[in-house]
């Protein structure tokens, strides 16, 4: 047997199922084949542009919404910021690229524009230097254990912005958005933020040590939670040779399985609507009114399909619906999820048509802006042939595809939209009961990559991704927003650009 007694023990022991291990290793061995996509979402063909007259409707369905407290927020932050850094720490440790050395000069260059500079300022003055120090010097103070240690930071926890009220890190950013668009009848904006669990304590004294700075700036009482990655959601890993990978003292070594395992977090999380959002795509407040816009107007159209969906789904429960009733209810789904197989001509009888419509509408449901490409397309909205859905609008990250080929090559480029990765969800059906989101992963959309550990090169697998093959049998729309609604900080030097700047 492959697992020894120890294996098993030791699984148990980190919440995992030997049957899923069994699963994974299957994966390891045996990687399913790439997703092969049709043809790019575009606009009119699977890429929706709100008309401005709707917008009234829109913004008044969410307002309703907001106001019976039906609205959360999920913002994966567990994330650390050494690839922010990542071009400095290269200068401090002497093996800089050409790249690298002109990012430290722009940096070094614009010191004083940076949201930690005052932090800076403090530690250079307590080490008796100024900002003119040597670049070494400079460096210690940011990146060495003794100094800011910016890159073992939490992103969230990084000061983002700075303005006339002080410093502020992306994760209180982050409250000051969804004040605007998630504040209930009572004042109230519940968000919550998925961690690291060494960073629990460090998020959680950040929201209370400092709770009325932002409750009075906002008029809103913030009601945070946070959770970590559950261990039971890790993976194996093995060799090149396909065998376990264990540890130097012989363990099995169990790796964290990527963002899609935060898709307990989201069904533990309770919530009713709820908005999905990266920690690093967060404007300074005096600049977020667009955003909480443009949030509104993405869960009005939520909350208009959720409607019509609810009522389909009554008149099937009813038994009442005739052939033109069901026709038309077949339409809608042709014509909001672009399913083919909703054509009432490929259904004969009722019977069939209502059967359906019960599986394709019964499962959450998204609503997706998307982003109109600039420069290199990267993950965003394809059309893809599905198992169970048929073809249907995904968000495809480019490691899910085999860029080697040709076509797929083509089909990438001629893309219009990119994913920023803001999302509205309907987490509950018709009847306020939550839906199990487990049921609708596509579970061969893993990701596998080669890596290292203890200096021996290993597999590594991945859950499906969070808003990739985790929501896969979802029904998705896409939306077309505004690109300046998307301003992620991926480097340090983002944060020097115009609108992350005072």
């Amino acid at each position: 047997m492959e697992l020894s007694p120890a294996d098993r023990d030791q699984l148990v022991r980190h919440g995992l199922d030997h049957g899923e291990v069994e699963r994974q290793l299957h994966l390891l061995r045996h990687p399913p084949p790439r997703l092969r996509l049709l043809r790019p979402c575009t606009p009119g063909d699977g890429v929706v542009e709100l008309e401005e007259g709707r917008h009234r409707e829109l913004l008044a369905r969410h307002a309703a919404a907001a106001a019976a407290g039906r609205l959360r927020k999920l913002v994966p932050a567990s994330g650390a910021a050494s690839r922010m850094f990542r071009a400095l720490q290269a200068v401090r440790n002497g093996d800089p690229t050409a790249a690298d050395r002109e990012a430290w000069a722009r940096v070094r260059r614009q010191l004083d524009k940076l949201p930690f500079y005052p932090e800076l300022a403090a530690c250079l003055r307590a080490r008796g230097v100024s900002a003119a120090a040597g670049d070494a010097v400079l460096l210690d103070a940011l990146l060495g254990e003794d100094g800011l240690d910016l890159a073992h930071r939490p992103k969230g926890l990084l000061p983002f912005h700075r303005s006339d009220g002080g410093v502020l890190t992306a994760c209180e950013e982050h409250l000051v958005e969804g004040a605007a668009y998630l504040r209930d009848a009572g004042g109230r904006c519940r968000l919550h933020f998925t961690v690291a669990p060494q960073h629990r304590d460090a998020f959680r004294r950040l929201v209370e040590c400092d709770p009325n700075r932002l409750r009075q700036r906002c008029e809103a009482v913030f009601e945070v939670g946070f959770s970590t990655q559950s261990p039971a959601t890790d993976t194996v890993a093995i060799t090149p040779e396909g065998e376990l990978f264990r540890r130097d003292d012989g363990r099995l070594l169990l790796r964290p399985g990527g963002h899609g395992s935060l898709l307990r977090n989201l069904q533990a999380l309770g919530g009713d609507v709820v908005y999905l959002k990266n920690v690093d795509n967060v404007l300074p407040a005096p600049r977020q009114g667009l955003v909480a816009y443009w949030q509104k107007l993405l869960a009005g159209h939520l909350l208009a399909l959720e409607e019509r969906i609810a009522a389909i789904l009554r008149q099937l429960d009813g038994g009442g619906p005739g052939e033109a009733e069901l026709d038309d209810a077949l339409r809608f789904v042709a014509a909001t999820f672009g399913a083919r197989d909703a054509d009432p001509s490929r259904h004969r009888g009722a019977a069939a048509k209502s059967a359906y419509l019960r599986r394709r509408l019964h499962r959450p449901l998204r609503v997706c802006g998307m982003v109109r490409v600039r420069g290199e397309p990267g993950g965003g909205p394809f059309w893809v042939e599905d198992e169970e859905l048929g073809a249907s609008p995904q968000i495809v990250e480019l490691a899910q595809i085999d860029l080697r080929d040709p076509q797929q090559r083509r089909i990438v480029a001629a893309a219009t939209h990119f994913n920023p990765v803001a999302l509205v969800c309907a987490l509950r059906d018709p009847l306020g009961e939550a839906y199990d989101l487990q049921r609708f992963v596509d579970r061969r959309a893993v990701f596998i990559s080669r890596k290292s550990a203890y200096g021996r090169p290993l597999h590594a697998l991945e859950h499906p991704g969070l808003w990739n093959g985790a929501m896969a049998r979802w029904n998705s729309v896409f939306v077309d927003v505004p690109a300046a609604t998307f301003a992620p900080v991926k480097t340090v030097l983002d944060l020097l650009r115009p609108e992350h700047q005072p």
